[in-house]
């Protein structure tokens, strides 16, 4: 498809906004709303009118915005049914295995609990495009607060199975961090090592490390690369299954300084 223009910025400390401005119709749609001024500030210096948000999950910094936005545009908020009761102003739920239709792309909600018990992501295939929340980070995944390691695992494996050329869009620019954990991990790697330091010149001169691509995290992504000999080795994991290995690399990351 054409006519779709991704607009994305840094809100709050390190949230991702991301507008989607469809040009024939003139709809915009917000991914997940962490700050509703920021947002609103965005669409103002566009002209661009908020017809529609995509709520990944409930936390704070990513409904923090519904009401406000809903109140001035009327806009439709989508959000996962099972978090629908923790989703300010949610008007339409769904759940993974859904499809809809927005200005005439099909959007698939993808189930990816873990981070919370709810998360969905959203991908628009014909735009080669997902939208992950706080599931798949670049270099790395979300915390695992509701669910368990194994469905962490499932989730992140899901999203790294789409098309290699689809776009990831995350929901916080953590990749600086994400890299130096990556790097402890495998630091033999070149293509971690070359993204690595892509990544630093790109936050030197304040500039944001997102999209990535599928094809690049399953590369140099530590959480999609359970199976490499060198990651295994390293942990001293050469015959745990590849969820063990996941468990123990995200155990490892949130004491990781």
């Amino acid at each position: 498809m054409t006519d779709l223009t991704f607009h994305q910025f840094i809100c709050r400390s390190d949230n991702y906004g991301l507008l989607l401005h469809d040009h024939k119709s003139g709809a915009t749609a917000a991914i997940d709303a962490p700050d509703a001024a920021e947002i609103e500030r965005q669409l103002d210096a566009r002209g661009w009118n908020l017809t529609d948000i995509f709520t990944t999950h409930h936390h704070g910094d990513h409904v923090e915005g519904n009401l406000a936005l809903h109140e001035r545009y009327g806009c439709s908020i989508t959000g996962p049914r099972s978090e629908a009761s923790k989703i300010p102003g949610i008007t339409r739920q769904v759940t993974g295995g859904d499809s809809f239709n927005w200005q005439g792309r099909e959007v698939r909600v993808l189930d990816c609990p873990g981070h919370t018990l709810g998360h969905v992501a959203y991908h628009i295939p014909v735009e080669a495009a997902v939208f992950a929340g706080d599931t798949l980070f670049s270099l790395g995944c979300g915390r695992v607060f509701e669910g368990s390691m194994e469905q962490m695992y499932s989730s992140v494996s899901q999203l790294g199975a789409l098309p290699p050329a689809t776009k990831l869009y995350c929901g916080h620019e953590y990749t600086q961090s994400n890299a130096r954990f990556a790097l402890a991990i495998e630091p033999h790697n070149p293509t971690l090592v070359r993204r690595a330091a892509e990544v630093d010149s790109l936050r030197a001169e304040g500039r944001m490390t997102c999209p990535s691509t599928i094809a690049a995290e399953r590369e140099a992504n530590p959480f999609l690369r359970t199976g490499s000999v060198a990651i295994r080795k390293r942990l001293g994991m050469e015959d745990a299954t590849d969820v063990q290995v996941f468990a123990e690399l995200r155990e490892r990351k949130n004491s990781f300084r």
